[in-house]
């Protein structure tokens, strides 16, 4: 039996990855363990708000957001299911960036007109969701105290 392989290591020698997500912070877009993502290697690319990157955060876990955000001294990037924000996120971070995903069997490309509107829509709202997922999850605990 092998080793794993860190993405940093399979990307020395391929210039594509496939592979299925584990987690829900990029759901509805994404569906855990049931879709298979295309990502290629970053390379030179540049990278361009709306872009759902592969990247690193500092303690070495693996992350697939979207960036809302290019500043000059990094990415502010968050999942599309998520209400924390990354800031500063580098580019010496980024592994890759999704270029597709396989749904049912059916392949499906970033430059899709509709996967370009659903992610132009999830980056230029990404204020009122992370306000009103924050809202409801406030709303659920005020119920859960009042049936105790």
């Amino acid at each position: 039996m092998s080793e794993p392989v860190s993405f940093e290591k399979y990307f020395e020698t391929n210039e594509k990855l496939v592979y299925t997500n584990k987690g829900t912070s990029m759901f509805p877009l994404i569906r855990e363990g049931k879709d298979l993502l295309i990502i290629e290697k970053r390379e030179n690319r540049k990278i361009r708000k709306g872009d759902a990157v592969l990247y690193t955060r500092s303690h070495g876990e693996y992350v697939l957001h979207r960036v809302v955000k290019v500043r000059e001294d990094g990415y502010v990037i968050i999942g599309d299911n998520s209400v924390k924000k990354e800031y500063g996120v580098t580019d010496d971070r980024i592994l890759g960036v999704m270029t597709g995903f396989v749904r049912n069997g059916v392949n499906h490309s970033t430059d899709e007109l509709i996967y370009r509107l659903y992610s132009f829509i999830l980056v230029n709202t990404v204020g009122i969701r992370v306000l009103i997922k924050r809202s409801l999850s406030g709303i659920k605990g005020l119920f859960k105290k009042v049936r105790q």
